[in-house]
């Protein structure tokens, strides 16, 4: 029999090859013009996922963009695999940050080089990998589905409705998600919690026209010295939120869990080295780790009015905007949360300027017991890969729809990554480790044969 390592070896160039040719579709979700490239995006993961050995697959639509969906079934008796992935990816900008065209693919240091290398194509394609050598070699001893939807990266808006409709179809014992990370490459991982996610943007509106700033300025508000004042407000001295019971339902993590958690390597020194920072900032009482795994953030993501052209224009501008977003801990609600934000932020806004915010997307917290038998199957699969027990950690990001797998399928997901903190995913030059993309695949082989096991 060929062990997956051999089959690596002997097919390396052709997953690269087929790799390249799903990270070449520029399937950014949040621009309409990219919608063709998504649907292209959905077809070749039809494709891809029918050559390794699925016994259908099909390209469903929803209200938005749409859901490739595969199995193979080999005995309905049998437990259930469901693997969780998407296909769309970050916008690029600004692309003149890139060292190499974002979607012309390259291998650079032992990198592949790219939008999507990492997030989430590089890592999904691990799946169809490690499902391609288990059909070949008669391994595979549960059944697997495949659901690679084309919205995560806006917030999977059309999803959950899709899963109750085809809920049937997608019954399983497990959701198997490879879209998050580990702590290096020595040092392997499991992500164990992901914080929540509202998000909106806010409009200010002042005169009903762009002025000129001399003969209007200080007289008029300006739109933008508006925003930026409200913004500020939003934080106090010690980086704690200022909205108005937005702690009230944070879960307070003991200062046993917290010990636990200190355990996990961390170098301050050099965390701050790799991202050209002299000082970290954070809620105060709490450590970097802990401010990103354990408690709420708030967060300006872009912000923009008046003139930015070339040269100076002495203008006071119509109109300012901003793009907010908070990140939630676990029993922190999305919809009270951003219902909260929406009400204090219109509520503070002096009466010379007009206020709207727009809520974008959300979603909930979720934590994975580790006492499940895929968390134990995907323990010894990374042991066996790494030789180390992998750590349980709680991550600073969120995948929305995760909670919603559990709200509406009833599923627990387990988070096997195997990303790093330099993949610099939703950057400029997004890469990932060929040797973390080949041992992905090894430990995925691993995770099917122990969790086969622990289900006989």
């Amino acid at each position: 029999m060929t062990t997956i390592k051999t089959y690596i070896e002997e097919n390396k160039d052709r997953f690269l090859d087929e790799l390249f040719e799903l990270i070449r579709i520029p399937s950014i979700s949040s621009i309409a013009a990219h919608k063709d490239d998504m649907y292209k995006a959905a077809a070749y993961w039809k494709k891809m996922l029918l050559q390794a050995g699925a016994d259908k697959a099909e390209v469903y639509e929803t209200e938005g963009n749409p859901v490739t969906y595969a199995e193979k079934i080999i005995d309905a008796a049998l437990p259930t695999v469901l693997v969780y992935a998407h296909m769309d990816v970050m916008p690029v900008d600004p692309l003149e940050l890139w060292k190499s065209p974002p979607f012309e693919p390259e291998i650079r240091d032992g990198k592949i080089w790219a939008r999507g290398a990492d997030d989430d194509k590089g890592q999904s394609f691990m799946h169809a990998k490690a499902f391609e050598y288990l059909v070949k070699n008669d391994l595979l001893k549960v059944n697997v589905k495949f659901m690679i939807e084309g919205e995560e990266e806006v917030g999977s808006p059309n999803l959950p409705k899709w899963c109750k409709d085809n809920k049937a179809m997608l019954d399983a014992d497990i959701i198997l998600v490879s879209d998050t990370g580990m702590i290096a490459p020595d040092i392997p991982s499991i992500t164990t919690g992901l914080r929540g996610l509202s998000y909106w943007e806010v409009e200010v509106t002042g005169p009903n026209r762009d002025l000129h700033s001399g003969l209007f300025g200080a007289s008029v508000a300006n739109p933008i010295n508006v925003l930026s004042k409200m913004i500020a407000s939003m934080t106090d001295e010690n980086n704690h939120i200022t909205i108005p019971g937005f702690y009230d339902d944070v879960m307070e993590v003991s200062a046993k869990e917290r010990e636990l958690l200190a355990k996990a390597p961390f170098d301050v020194e050099e965390y701050k080295k790799a991202i050209d920072v002299e000082e970290l900032a954070g809620e105060k009482g709490y450590s970097p780790t802990e401010n990103t795994g354990i408690r709420p953030s708030f967060d300006i993501c872009g912000i923009w009015g008046g003139y930015t052209g070339e040269g100076a224009k002495t203008v006071l501008p119509s109109k300012a905007y901003a793009k907010v977003s908070t990140r939630l801990v676990p029993n922190q609600d999305n919809v009270k949360i951003s219902k909260l934000f929406k009400e204090h932020f219109e509520s503070i806004a002096p009466k010379s300027v007009k206020v709207k915010v727009t809520p974008l997307h959300g979603g909930q917290g979720y934590v994975c017991p580790i006492d499940l038998p895929a968390y134990k199957a995907a323990e010894k699969a990374l042991i066996d890969t790494y030789g180390k027990r992998p750590v349980p950690v709680r991550s600073g990001g969120s995948i929305p729809i995760i909670s919603s797998f559990e709200e509406i399928l009833g599923i627990k997901s387990v988070l096997m990554g195997f990303g790093l903190e330099s993949d610099a995913i939703h950057s400029p030059n997004e890469n990932f480790p060929l040797e973390q993309f080949y041992n992905g695949i090894e430990s995925l082989v691993s995770f099917y044969k122990h969790f086969a096991e622990m289900n006989k």
